[in-house]
């Protein structure tokens, strides 16, 4: 199976790489080579800056699937689909759990959840994009999947706001801040698991036309992961809690992805995924994930303070106590 992955050194198509190149499949990565991620050595790399160039030279090139790793807007997928149509078997497009109904209408999430999220654009722009696919699926038989990952995290990724700023403030006994009262559930997925489902679906006919959830079945409120965090790194936790609208007030996208996305419990429905690909199981717990995490930001070239946003969060948690 020939695939190419438009992206494929992130945070989630990282793993992604490394697992096809395992199971044998010849894969390509078309992007700009500027990841510090590293290419698995069996991939083949183009070099291509896909904003502003064309597809043209691909054109000598037959690939079996296509992955959308980076189409954010709806004239992402449009280019995609005028250069790949009828030209292969599969096209998979990485959407994203927020595009779900916000607020959240019921509890599991699953595929059949509207989608509709009025906070965040973000979200919007992937919603016009599934919209656009399934649109070319029903009209020209375009052989679309759609996947839904929610907050997948590697080592590089630390999921509280930011990277690592929160181990930082830590480390000087300021407060880290946790939106709203900090108990709201959240999913967080560890990268090598969503590569067992996500591979699962490459090349696999059953999977055109529909959509899947690929997330962890784990659930943690915000408090418990900045405690995990903390105890790993053995700093002690300090934390503010400020409501996601007070945020807002300061840092637009920041507060429009808590009151998009993370300010909302969830809980997701993996059901239609395992059914397809048995042997999805998430096994890495974020206790495991977080070692991971630590390790990577004891380490002195990783520990890049934003000094902008530390700021911030001082003036943002003063604010808020007055």
């Amino acid at each position: 199976m020939k695939v190419l992955f438009i992206g494929g050194t992130g945070v989630i198509s990282s793993e992604c790489s490394e697992l096809c190149i395992d199971k044998g499949i010849d894969l390509y990565l078309l992007n700009r080579g500027k990841s510090i991620r590293k290419a698995p050595d069996e991939a083949k790399l183009i070099y291509c800056d896909i904003r502003n160039d064309d597809y043209s030279f691909l054109s000598k090139n037959n690939f079996d699937v296509v992955v959308s790793w980076i189409a954010y807007t709806k004239e992402h997928v449009v280019k995609d689909y005028e250069f790949f149509r009828n030209k292969i078997k599969q096209y998979i497009f990485i959407s994203s759990a927020s595009a779900y109904h916000k607020p959240i209408l019921k509890l599991p999430i699953d595929e059949t959840t509207p989608l509709h999220n009025p906070y965040w654009e973000y979200s919007r722009n992937k919603i016009d994009c599934e919209n656009f696919l399934i649109e070319k699926f029903k009209e020209d038989n375009f052989p679309i999947t759609i996947v839904r990952p929610s907050h997948t995290y590697d080592r590089t990724k630390n999921p509280l706001k930011e990277n690592y700023l929160p181990f930082y403030r830590m480390k000087n006994k300021k407060e880290i801040i946790i939106h709203d009262d900090g108990n709201t559930l959240w999913t967080l997925t560890h990268s090598k698991d969503f590569a067992v489902g996500f591979c699962g679906l490459l090349g696999n006919n059953n999977a055109i036309g529909e959509a899947y959830n690929i997330t962890s079945d784990e659930t943690l409120t915000w408090n418990e992961i900045a405690k995990i965090l903390s105890d790993k790194a053995d700093l002690e936790l300090k934390t503010a809690h400020i409501p996601s609208t007070f945020i807002k007030k300061y840092d637009d996208e920041w507060g429009d992805g808590l009151l998009g996305d993370k300010a909302h419990s969830v809980k997701f429905d993996n059901k239609k995924i395992k059914s397809l690909v048995p042997e999805f199981n998430c096994k890495i717990k974020f206790e495991n994930g977080a070692e991971e995490i630590v390790e990577w930001f004891s380490k002195s070239e990783n520990q890049i303070v934003n000094h902008q946003l530390d700021e911030l969060m001082d003036k943002i948690i003063n604010d808020y106590k007055k």
